[in-house]
């Protein structure tokens, strides 16, 4: 499967259809940048003696920030260049399992609903069911992505 993909408009989505990212390797500048942009400083990303302490044994990525590479990692492939209008929500969020740093993520996207709008004709919306896994292929994320997509008229 390829990584690089084509902006796509409403109309080019069809339920069913998949994509998949690129891998990317979690940093600890990762993990620093998102506490400094949110103000997240639990000592279960940033304390290396009291995550010891904790369930996992050491230092976890936040889980706020695995929604945002999920997001980023649509957006990175592509098919929403130019033509996303608004992400709109989610229904469900799933955090099963807690990534670490230094382990490498990947997203598979999948359409699961298009539907046109009565009320509009500019835009319609696309609901991605997404799974973003780690290396030896731990599901870490799940969750649905609606946006409105910007249609050929517009």
């Amino acid at each position: 499967m390829a990584y690089s993909y084509e902006p796509h408009r409403f109309e080019e989505f069809e339920e069913g259809q998949t994509f998949l990212s690129p891998g990317r390797t979690i940093t600890e500048t990762d993990v620093v940048m998102h506490s400094a942009m949110t103000s997240d400083w639990n000592e279960l990303h940033t304390n290396k003696e009291h995550a010891k302490e904790r369930d996992f044994g050491e230092r976890i990525v936040h889980g706020p920030m695995t929604f945002v590479q999920a997001i980023g990692m649509v957006m990175r492939i592509g098919i929403l260049e130019r033509t996303a209008y608004a992400f709109l929500g989610m229904n469900y969020m799933d955090l099963p399992n807690p990534v670490h740093i230094g382990d490498t993520v990947s997203l598979e996207i999948e359409v699961a609903e298009t539907k046109s709008l009565d009320s509009r004709d500019d835009v319609g919306l696309v609901v991605f069911e997404t799974e973003m896994t780690t290396q030896d292929e731990t599901v870490v994320f799940q969750g649905d992505l609606k946006f409105f997509v910007l249609t050929a008229d517009e």
